[in-house]
Formats: C-alpha cells, structure tokens, sequence
C-alpha cells in the first residue's frame, strides 16, 4: 500500500515539529535571514517549515495542508500521471515555502533578532494552488460556507492589511509569498485555470 506525499510531509512535520517545540535546539533549523546572510546556512530556507511554535500552530498548518494537499496531489496525479503529478506537488509545496522567505528575507537579512517557523507559507502556496484550481468550489472558512475564489480574495487583502499594520508576530508577509507562489506556478503548468478563473468576472 503506497502512502500519499502530503501524508508522509505531514508526518515527517508533525514528528520533527513535537521533538523540537519549546527545545533550543529549534533555534538551528528556524529562519534567519541575518545567518543566512552572514553564516551562509542556506538550510534554513526549508528546515524552518518542519517547525512549530506550539501545538495550535501545528494543529492549524496540518489541518488545513491535509484536506487541500490531499486534493492537490490527486488532481496533479490525474491531470500529469503519478511521476510528474508528485514531483509538482513536492515543487509547491517546498518551493513555495522557500519562495514565502522572499519578502521575510529582503526585510530582515540585517536584522539578527528576527526569527521565523513553521509550515504556513508552504501550507499558502498549497491553498492558492487549489483556489486557482477549483475557484468554485465552496469552502468552510471558521464555520462560514464561501467558495474558494472569494476566500482567496478575502484572504489576500487580510495579509496585505496585516503586513503593513506590522504588529504581531505572525509573518504575514511569508503567507502572501508563499500565496503568489501557489497562483503563479498553477499558471505556469496550467494557463487554463488563470483564464477559467477571469470568465468568473467577466
């Protein structure tokens, strides 16, 4: 029986995340872009995405990547076979969790206090993909039933509000990388869904 790749990235996140929460060890793998740019440790654009503050955090990254990863992977399994389908999915998902660090790394490469973690820009890139993919399907949003093209709307202005505003802890500019990411690389392998999209409002 073959096990899935978002269930084996799921895994591998929630293990590695459990051993190494509130533990200083985490401090090596999290992002830094001041070590990134001073000590070279090039690692931390990936190893920081199998890192989690706390459980909610995890809990809130997992919960969301296991119903639309699992959605994406078959949809790429079906329109590209089995070989080229999981290779795309490992290419949004871990290259868009190194494309979130874009705007973090810009801001913040001379910067030796800031500290990122977790999987929520590679979970972005994941959630945009399907938006783009299936902008009609309904989604329930805390509770709310909205479909996915309106979600994503929705979901950008919040970002982009909250990015400027600056004042929490939560790398909100990682999740609108981690956002365009997702949309530009369904664009990439699929033009279609951009122009399906556009007859929406057209």
């Amino acid at each position: 029986m073959n096990i899935s790749l978002h269930i084996i990235i799921l895994i591998a996140t929630v293990v590695i995340s459990l051993n190494l929460m509130n533990k200083t060890v985490s401090e090596k793998y999290l992002f830094i872009p001041y070590r990134i740019k001073n000590e070279k440790e090039y690692f931390r654009f990936f190893s920081y995405q199998f890192i989690h503050s706390d459980f909610t955090h995890l809990a809130f990254n997992m919960m969301s990547f296991y119903f639309l990863g699992q959605h994406m992977e078959m949809s790429f399994i079906n329109e590209y076979g089995i070989f080229k389908g999981e290779v795309y999915f490992l290419v949004l998902y871990f290259i868009g969790g190194f494309f979130a660090t874009f705007f973090p790394y810009i801001k913040n490469q001379d910067n030796p206090h800031y500290r990122s973690l977790g999987a929520s820009g590679a979970v972005s890139s994941v959630v945009f993909a399907f938006v783009l993919w299936n902008p009609n399907v309904e989604l329930l949003v805390f509770f709310i039933p909205m479909k996915a093209w309106l979600f994503g709307i929705l979901f950008l202005v919040y970002e982009l509000w909250a990015s400027k505003k600056n004042n929490s802890n939560i790398a909100h500019d990682a999740h609108l990388g981690g956002a365009i990411f997702g949309i530009l690389f369904i664009l990439l392998i699929k033009i279609d869904k951009g122009k399906e999209l556009l007859t929406l409002f057209l």
